[in-house]
Parts: structure tokens; C-alpha cells; sequence
């Protein structure tokens, strides 16, 4: 704990990674991170030892993201830019990968963040529910119907259109 720069900067690659998956843009992406680190800084005195700092982090993230969210929404619904994000991106087949995140991007939100703490990040149900602020149980039925409704749009996108012959 005795520095806090040391420790922020350790878990700067996973934040951006998350912030780059939940916003869909790279500058959003940023702002995302810089205004979760400032909070971060500005609360350390909040911040206990004994807790795990990553799952700390990423409490704050959502929070951000999830105020921004309201906010832009009072104010009018803004769509999102940008969109699938590089860091969702794993080497391998681009076609397939594309698939997956515009599959992602059709999820509703909820399930979407689940499937990135579990799935993207590796957080367990218990750390995603602290992180969410949710039940374990939420947490659970958001991952279980988000992965369902990910495998039905990767079958969708995957099965060939069908043209009728007249």
C-alpha cells in the first residue's frame, strides 16, 4: 500500500481491456480508464489492504460506466461508435471473431458486462456479484442467459441466408 501509483499502474492493461469491451470506442475506452484511476486516487484512503485491489478497480469502472450510461440517456439516447472492440479480439479466424463482437454488441448490457467479468476478465460469480453490486443468483442468470443468447446470435450469423427460388 505504500504506493499506490505502483499498484494502479500493475492493473492498467485489464482496465483497459474491460473499458475498451464495455464502451465500444478507444476514446471513450480512455476516459473510461483515466476517470476510474482519478477516483481511485482521489478515494485510496476508502481502500482497505485486506481487499483485492483488481476487483476494487473494477467496482469503480462499472460505476462510471453505469452513471454515464443514465446520464447520456436522460439527455438522449446516444449510440454507440466504434463498434466491435479490438480488445474483445483474440487472434484466430477474423471472420469469427467479427461474428463474436457483433454478437456481443447485441446484448443487452447487463449480460454483456457479466460475460466480460467472468468470461474476458476471469472474475468469479462472487467477485462479478461485489463488483455489479447484484446477488450471486443475478449474476448467475445474467451469465447463463447471456451465454445462450451469444451461442443463438453466433448460430444466426453463422447459418447461410436463405434465398427462396421461385
Amino acid at each position: 500500500m505504500n504506493d499506490p501509483q505502483r499498484l494502479l499502474l500493475a492493473e492498467l492493461p485489464g482496465l483497459r481491456q474491460y473499458a475498451r469491451a464495455l464502451t465500444g470506442s478507444r476514446e471513450d475506452a480512455d476516459d473510461l480508464v483515466q476517470d476510474c484511476l482519478e477516483r481511485a486516487l482521489s478515494r485510496w484512503q476508502l481502500y482497505r489492504a485486506e481487499q483485492q485491489l483488481r476487483p476494487w478497480l473494477f467496482t469503480i469502472m462499472h460505476n462510471l460506466f453505469v452513471s454515464a450510461r443514465r446520464r447520456a440517456a436522460k439527455r438522449a439516447s446516444v449510440e454507440r461508435q466504434d463498434w466491435p472492440p479490438a480488445s474483445v479480439s483474440a487472434p484466430g479466424d477474423g471472420l469469427a471473431v467479427a461474428a463474436l463482437d457483433r454478437a456481443l454488441a447485441l446484448l443487452p448490457d447487463e449480460q454483456r458486462t457479466v460475460l466480460l467479468l467472468v468470461g474476458l476478465e476471469g472474475f468469479s460469480y462472487a467477485e462479478a456479484a461485489r463488483i455489479l453490486d447484484t446477488p450471486i443468483g443475478t449474476v448467475i442468470s445474467r451469465l447463463s442467459r447471456g451465454r445462450q443468447q451469444l451461442r443463438e446470435l453466433l448460430e444466426a450469423a453463422d447459418s447461410p441466408g436463405l434465398r427462396r427460388v421461385r
